[in-house]
């Protein structure tokens, strides 16, 4: 074998190693997970899924069932990683979810995806956009609230939102419309992270005192 082939050689030797490292961390907190789902929720039969996001990367979802009802709910992995390296209280993060999920008599499944831009579009215009909107307005019913659809350089279309009240500094907080909608088909909130956000802004601008 020539230098340069032994060169490459050992890079996809490398690469494969790191990719199996990468699968087992993967492996090893999806099973830790599954046992917490376990632990927390005892009467319920608990199923788990590993799926990968292209751009938020590794994901887990798990249905809980019961005398034919099902719950799922998804989680990225970084997300799960940092609670529980970081909250002394994760398992209870964790199955907070679930409870909001479980308190409704329906079934829970996680959505189908939409298949075509057209219905993606749709889900978003009709759906996801016009929820974040009200749910951010009604979380301060003391301010006046701007919420917009921008285009941002990196990130692709994003939806903004902020406070009539503040005009200097930091005054907005945005978010990816593809992130909102995979949190949609997570069975989570979108609303949650523009609202934590809106919060932040609020309390940096002392808007609580006015």
């Amino acid at each position: 074998m020539t230098e340069k082939e032994i060169e490459t050689q050992t890079e996809e030797n490398n690469a494969q190693d790191l990719e199996q490292e990468q699968a087992q961390i993967i492996m090893t907190w999806f099973q830790h997970i599954n046992e917490v789902m376990k632990a927390q929720f005892p009467e319920y039969e608990v199923e788990g899924q590993i799926g990968n996001n292209p751009t938020y990367g590794p994901m887990f979802a798990f249905t809980l069932k019961k005398d034919e009802k099902f719950t799922s709910c998804g989680f990225f992995l970084n997300e799960i990683m940092r609670n529980f390296q970081t909250n002394p209280n994760a398992g209870l993060w964790l199955s907070s979810f679930f409870v909001d999920l479980l308190r409704s008599p329906e079934n829970h499944l996680l959505p189908n995806p939409p298949q075509t831009e057209d219905q993606a579009k749709e889900l978003l215009d009709k759906h996801i956009v016009p929820y974040c909107a009200s749910a951010v307005r009604e979380e301060f019913p003391d301010q006046k609230i701007y919420v917009d659809l921008e285009l941002h350089e990196e990130h692709g279309p994003v939806l903004e939102a902020g406070f009539v009240a503040v005009q200097d500094g930091n005054n907005t907080c945005a978010l990816p419309l593809q992130y909102l909608m995979t949190l949609f088909l997570l069975n989570r909130d979108p609303a949650e992270p523009l609202i934590q956000a809106m919060y932040r802004l609020y309390e940096e601008n002392n808007l609580g005192q006015a």
